[in-house]
């Protein structure tokens, strides 16, 4: 069952689309989008977390620019709207809107008071970026574009992570991968894996880089990862 959560923050309300799981009371996941706003495949993604138990959140995190838009990887002209929103995105605030929807989900009658967040591409960046904050039980990250830039925040985090990263990402290069293992690999609350040959998003259902035996084993993972840290 999906509806959806109204959440409220010091500059305005946004909306989060939410999937409930058949049986409650039931862990928190919040879903974090990519740059094409809260589209079917995140909010298949979010069914599928429902289905395995939690109760999955994913907020409109551009909702500054354009609230409820949807755009598409298949569109040129969506493409260059998406980027146009990234350039302009203010990451500390986007941070901010994660934990306020997680504060909002926290509080739901159905909740358990266990939270954990996953991110995809712009949204794994963000996952990386609110468990170094702290502020949940645990952090999945989908080849999130620019984290070497941040990584060392995660030199000190104690939060749980999952990192799911492509070998041959185009928007982040080996030079990249290779610092991020350098300062977080080896930490005994961070799991690093790097799925070889496979492109930018190929987690994303319906994408054009989409593979499925590598998401399954991905997303396999996440739920074990998941289900470990939110119990």
């Amino acid at each position: 069952m999906s509806h959806t959560l109204t959440v409220k923050t010091p500059d305005g309300t946004f909306d989060a689309y939410i999937a409930m799981p058949a049986t409650t009371p039931a862990p928190v996941v919040v879903v974090v989008q990519e740059i094409f706003g809260i589209t079917e495949g995140i909010r298949a993604i979010a069914d599928g977390l429902a289905r395995d138990g939690f109760i999955a959140v994913a907020p409109d995190l551009f909702w500054r620019f354009e609230p409820g838009i949807l755009l598409s990887e298949h569109s040129e002209a969506d493409w260059k709207t998406a980027l146009g929103y990234y350039m302009k995105f203010d990451l500390t605030k986007a941070e901010e809107d994660i934990e306020a929807t997680i504060a909002a989900a926290r509080a739901l009658p159905e909740a358990t008071g266990k939270a954990g967040v996953i991110g995809f591409c712009l949204g794994g960046l963000l996952s990386f970026l609110t468990a170094t904050r702290g502020k949940v039980d645990a952090a999945v990250e989908y080849y999130g574009g620019r984290t070497e830039e941040f990584v060392e925040r995660g030199a000190s985090m104690t939060t749980p992570l999952l990192m799911h990263l492509a070998g041959d990402d185009e928007f982040m290069t080996k030079e990249a991968q290779a610092k991020i293992k350098q300062v977080l690999d080896g930490r005994p609350n961070v799991e690093i894996h790097v799925y070889a040959g496979r492109n930018h998003a190929f987690a994303r259902p319906q994408g054009d880089h989409y593979d499925a035996a590598d998401a399954e084993k991905a997303n396999a993972r996440t739920r074990a990862f998941l289900k470990q840290h939110l119990a």
